[in-house]
């Protein structure tokens, strides 16, 4: 009897010529991927892949069948996702990719009350800050900063990150607290870069409504928010942090506000999902808890 796991591993190796990444997807090692595709061949009697120390290729059978998978696996899903629809208590696999800060100070508190609420559906959560291909790395949803550009995705807007200027009480000592945005000239910046590498320009406004753009260069940068922080805590600089991390560390005393008058606009924070995967019990039942748990939650989001 053919295995569909073994299937859906022969049509993610073939669509991407990659055992490695094969497995990276489907969330399995190497040669689990290998091992399915081996008991694939063999059910079948005929070899799929042509296999070098570089290289995977399909065979002429291999071709054959993978251009007729896609749409059948599609429309298995959908019927699987009709099926599980009419239970009472939603099942099945979860797949949540977002920015490792974000979901270290957000996820990590939100999905344990998910996954309390909702005990057959299992999830994996995949924190990054490389750019990810939802369709083709198969996600379900994803938690995303800033303008939306892919037009294809279900969004649900969650709220805005607000960020505060800070340093460390030890930087400060150390090479004075700025009183003017000129003076932040003289001091060590930390930021991320843009998507093109080049340095990040930093808005600020203030109450009056009032615009000054600073165009220093940091002196450190990272794509990851939390290693900024940490980086600041220990004396790197001044940086803007997000809110529902920089509010707990002033009142501990381990970072200090930067021209309080001024501020940083806010980041808009949405759920997006591919197109499809709204249908799926356990993406709506997330979407749902997703919904009501943070849209307008105060601690996380400024607005």
């Amino acid at each position: 009897m053919i295995d569909m796991d073994d299937v859906r591993a022969f049509h993610k190796v073939g669509t991407l010529l990659s055992f490695s990444a094969a497995g990276r997807v489907l969330g399995v090692r190497k040669s689990a991927v290998s091992r399915s595709i081996q008991r694939l061949e063999t059910a079948l009697h005929v070899r799929l892949f042509e296999r070098t120390t570089r290289e995977v290729a399909l065979t002429e059978a291999g071709r054959a069948m993978l251009g007729q998978l896609g749409d059948l696996l599609r429309r298995l899903d959908e019927i699987v996702d009709l099926a599980a629809s009419l239970s009472a208590h939603p099942r099945g696999r979860l797949k949540l990719t977002a920015g490792i800060g974000f979901g270290n100070e957000v996820l990590t508190e939100l999905l344990p009350e998910f996954s309390l609420a909702y005990p057959d559906i299992a999830i994996m959560l995949d924190l990054t800050s490389r750019p990810v291909d939802l369709v083709g790395e198969e996600f379900d949803a994803a938690f995303r900063m800033g303008p939306l550009v892919d037009s294809d995705l279900i969004a649900t807007r969650l709220g805005v990150i607000g960020t505060t200027l800070c340093a460390a009480p030890a930087y400060l000592e150390r090479r004075g607290t700025p009183r003017t945005t000129s003076e932040l000239d003289g001091h060590d910046l930390v930021a991320m870069p843009r998507p093109d590498g080049l340095p990040r320009r930093w808005t600020l406004r203030d109450a009056r409504g009032n615009q000054c753009v600073i165009d220093n260069a940091p002196r450190l940068t990272s794509n990851d928010t939390l290693a900024i922080c940490r980086m600041v805590m220990n004396g790197a600089g001044i940086a803007a942090i997000a809110n529902y991390r920089a509010r707990s560390e002033i009142s501990r005393g381990t970072l200090v506000q930067v021209l309080p008058e001024w501020h940083v606009p806010g980041v808009d924070v949405s759920l997006v999902m591919p197109a499809g995967r709204e249908r799926s019990p356990a993406t709506r039942a997330f979407a749902s808890f997703v919904r009501q748990r943070v849209v307008g939650n105060r601690r996380w989001f400024d607005g």
